[in-house]
């Protein structure tokens, strides 16, 4: 299926946050209809289980292929969403963030113990930096996984559902957006570009 670079984007949006829009859309609906906080959390997991299996399906139909990140992000959404309904423990949703990022945090650390860059290979077609550009863009964002991680677990322990499903989303993607836009000097001191050298003058 071909498809205009606009529809592309579309479809890539859904396959990223349809599970995330769909568990809040529910979790919203069902505390205005007078749920509590702990039975909406459990009916929006449904709706988070079926949203990111749908999304999942769309964007392997449409690209027959899916990015890393989001094929990520979708099976592990359906994992512990599967889990928190099956042991009736909203707990484990909640852990999931925690999870994850500290996976991807220790990745990156990994990845640079070992002399490899693993931002390089997931971007290195997008971005043209040299070597010590990308090791420290990679401990930054390794840093900022485990502190969101950190951050996830002090949230859901203190408050309530309904602030903690607001930090979930859309509050990880704002703070996510935000330090990303933060690495962007970063990016232009290393970024590398294409056009020659100004011509010799004697």
């Amino acid at each position: 299926m071909t498809l205009s670079p606009t529809a592309k984007k579309y479809v890539r949006g859904f396959v990223d946050f349809g599970g995330l829009i769909a568990f809040l859309a529910a979790f919203i609906y069902f505390r205005v209809s007078g749920v509590a906080q702990s039975e909406a959390l459990m009916q929006a997991t449904w709706a988070l289980v079926a949203g990111s299996a749908v999304a999942l399906a769309i964007g392997f139909i449409v690209e027959r292929r899916i990015a890393p990140f989001p094929l990520i992000g979708g099976v592990a959404a359906l994992f512990f969403g599967s889990l928190t309904l099956f042991f009736h423990d909203p707990r484990l949703l909640k852990i999931k963030p925690t999870v994850m990022n500290t996976v991807f945090g220790l990745a990156l650390l990994g990845g640079l113990a070992l002399r490899r860059n693993p931002l390089k290979l997931l971007m290195g077609e997008s971005i043209q930096m040299p070597d010590e550009g990308w090791r420290r863009l990679t401990l930054h964002y390794a840093l900022f996984f485990l502190a969101l991680a950190g951050l996830n677990e002090a949230v859901w322990r203190t408050q309530p559902d309904d602030i903690w499903v607001a930090f979930r989303f859309p509050g990880i993607l704002i703070l996510t957006v935000i330090f990303s836009f933060a690495q962007v000097p970063l990016m232009m001191k290393y970024a590398k570009t294409d056009e020659p050298p100004p011509p010799h003058v004697e």
